[in-house]
C-alpha cells in the first residue's frame, strides 16, 4: 500500500465515523441533555467510555497516514485532504475535546451542548473534506 491510498483509507474510516457521529449520536446525546439532567452524568460518562475506544485507534490510523503522506511529499489533492484532517484534529483538540470536559463536570448546560454539535459540524466537514482531497489524490 502507498501512503496516498492508506491516506484515503485512513480518511473514509474517519469521515464514516464522524458523519455516523454527527446525524446519530451527538443528537441522542443532545436528547438525553434536553430530558433529563439526573440521567446525564452516567450518560455522559458512558457515551465518552465507549466512543473512546473507537476514537483513540481511528484517530491514531489518521495521524499515521497523514504523517507518512507528509513524509513522502504531498502533492495536487493530498494536501486538501491533510488539511481537512488537521481540521478535524484542531477542532476535536480546541473545541470538542474541552467542551465534553465542561459537561461532564458542569451537567447538560445547553449553550455547552449547541457549542458540542457546532464543533462536530465542523470536525464532520473537515473529515469529508479530507475523504473528498484523498479520493481525487488516488
Amino acid at each position: 500500500m502507498d501512503p496516498t491510498t492508506a491516506l484515503l483509507a485512513a480518511s473514509a474510516a474517519h469521515a464514516g465515523f464522524s458523519v455516523v457521529v454527527t446525524v446519530v449520536v451527538y443528537p441522542a446525546l443532545a436528547d438525553v441533555a434536553r430530558g433529563s439532567p439526573r440521567q446525564w452524568a452516567a450518560r455522559h460518562d458512558a457515551h465518552s467510555r465507549r466512543i473512546g475506544a473507537v476514537v483513540a485507534p481511528l484517530y491514531l490510523l489518521v495521524a499515521a497516514a497523514c504523517v507518512w503522506t507528509l513524509a513522502t511529499g504531498p502533492q495536487g489533492w493530498a494536501w486538501v485532504a491533510l488539511t481537512g484532517n488537521a481540521l478535524a484534529a484542531l477542532v476535536t483538540a480546541v473545541r470538542a475535546a474541552p467542551t465534553h470536559g465542561r459537561l461532564g463536570r458542569e451537567g447538560p448546560d445547553p449553550g455547552l451542548v449547541r457549542s458540542l454539535l457546532l464543533a462536530d459540524r465542523v470536525r464532520t466537514l473537515g473529515a469529508v473534506v479530507a475523504l473528498v482531497g484523498s479520493a481525487l489524490a488516488v
